[in-house]
């Protein structure tokens, strides 16, 4: 599974954005994906997945309510909606698949896509 994700740039604090996340298989709907992210000098994050058919997603805590991850099968796309940004959300933001959506969650997905930049300034 080939990810490419899109979507990041420079906002400021309170601001919106909308990455997305573009799969080159055509099984993609059998596929869980989310997002993790790594900012300068911390460890990498997962924020969110949604299993095959997007009917359940998970999140993490620090972004309950902010994020919300969202996908289109039809499209091989899924999305994560950044509401409310901080400077603390400035981060490289990647998403992953696997066909088990614990991996995405311990961040040990069997595929990732080369990383989105968003950058929030104060």
């Amino acid at each position: 599974v080939q990810l490419q994700a899109s979507g990041g740039g420079l906002v400021q604090t309170g601001d919106s954005l909308r990455l997305s996340c573009a799969a080159s298989e055509r099984t993609f709907s059998s596929y869980a994906v989310g997002w993790i992210r790594q900012a300068p000098g911390k460890e990498r994050e997962f924020l969110a997945a949604t299993i095959r058919s997007g009917e359940s997603t998970y999140y993490a805590d620090s972004v309950k309510g902010r994020f919300t991850v969202s996908r289109d099968n039809a499209k091989n796309t899924v999305y994560l909606q950044l509401n409310s940004l901080k400077p603390e959300d400035t981060a490289v933001y990647y998403c992953a698949a696997d066909q088990k959506p614990h991996n995405i969650v311990v961040m040990t997905p069997g595929y990732w896509g080369q990383g989105t930049q968003v950058t929030v300034s104060s």
